[in-house]
């Protein structure tokens, strides 16, 4: 029996192993793919993380990885299919396993919807980004494109036209679909140009971004159009299938828990890009795992007590 499972191995898996472990408990991290990190590992360089400016994505997954196992965590290679609740404890069906559990933290992340262009995933952080936030500031004094229509993409063109010398925002309606407070902002800003009735049909270059071929729905023209990096934000899908049956889902997909990571289901926690909150970055990821290690600590000594 363990005391701990955290499913998923990225900043915020990994932040709760470290946390988990220096509190004594007895966990196991499982992860799907070989590689612990989640989704920087495709990222060519992190900025904005404090004491580690410019570190590589992989070098930081790594490290996260590292300072896990040497505390002693242990992690399993495999698909998890099912969490079922048993009482005083959690089941988790993972390969063909099945683990017994007092607590089960899920850190499963999200996924960027994609272009499903040719050259979007070869240039895959070298130009090509899902984050503003976190990829801006490598291009300053440059020309970007935003793909997209709603609030996230206008937030990231208004973000972006802050530093960087021309910023496109390409979509693929005749009218944009974020709050008005935030087009009004875009359409105030001189740096900033609307390419509506676009659409990005090949993201072009060698070792980075050069150009992208974009068309026009309506007319079918196809033009290139010279840029340093795209910032695509047309949606992002939360991991959150195996909670449905656990734990209340909001409609967008996304778990409605505070900061301490307790949902409405005593002894699960979440952690990362899956839980509601205004913010998705590392630094957010990894705090999410700590509190949601501490709170899982809490209920297990809650239960030793009572028993």
């Amino acid at each position: 029996m363990y005391d701990l499972i955290i499913i998923g191995s990225g900043p915020a898996g990994l932040s709760a192993a470290v946390y988990g472990k220096r509190a004594g408990l007895n966990l196991l991290i499982i992860e799907e793919k070989p590689m612990s990190g989640g989704q920087i590992l495709n990222t060519y360089e992190v900025d904005n993380y404090l004491g580690l400016p410019g570190i590589g994505g992989f070098d930081m997954g790594m490290t996260f990885r590292q300072h896990a196992e040497k505390l002693g965590a242990e992690f399993l290679e495999a698909t998890v299919h099912s969490v079922e609740e048993r009482g005083d404890y959690k089941c988790v069906y993972a390969g063909d396993r099945e683990l017994e559990t007092r607590t089960v933290i899920f850190a499963t992340g999200a996924e960027h919807a994609k272009l499903g262009v040719p050259g979007e995933e070869e240039l895959n952080g070298m130009g090509v980004s899902y984050c503003a936030t976190c990829d801006g500031a490598f291009f300053r004094g440059r020309t970007v494109a935003v793909v997209g229509g709603g609030d996230v993409a206008l937030e990231d063109a208004i973000y972006l036209a802050r530093t960087c010398e021309k910023v496109y925002l390409i979509h693929r309606r005749d009218s944009l679909r974020g709050a008005m407070v935030l087009q009004e902002e875009l359409k105030s800003l001189p740096s900033v140009e609307i390419l509506y009735d676009h659409v990005v049909t090949e993201i072009c270059g060698e070792d980075m971004v050069e150009k992208l071929r974009i068309k026009n729905v309506k007319t079918e023209e196809e033009k290139d159009l010279e840029v340093a990096g795209i910032f695509i934000a047309v949606g992002i899908h939360p991991n959150t299938e195996l909670l449905q049956s656990l734990v209340t889902v909001g409609e967008d997909g996304y778990i409605p828990a505070g900061e301490t990571g307790e949902t409405d289901t005593p002894g699960i926690y979440v952690a990362g890009d899956i839980r509601k909150k205004p913010l998705r970055q590392v630094v957010t990821a990894v705090a999410d795992g700590a509190n949601a290690a501490v709170s899982a600590g809490n209920y297990c000594n809650r239960f030793r007590k009572q028993s």
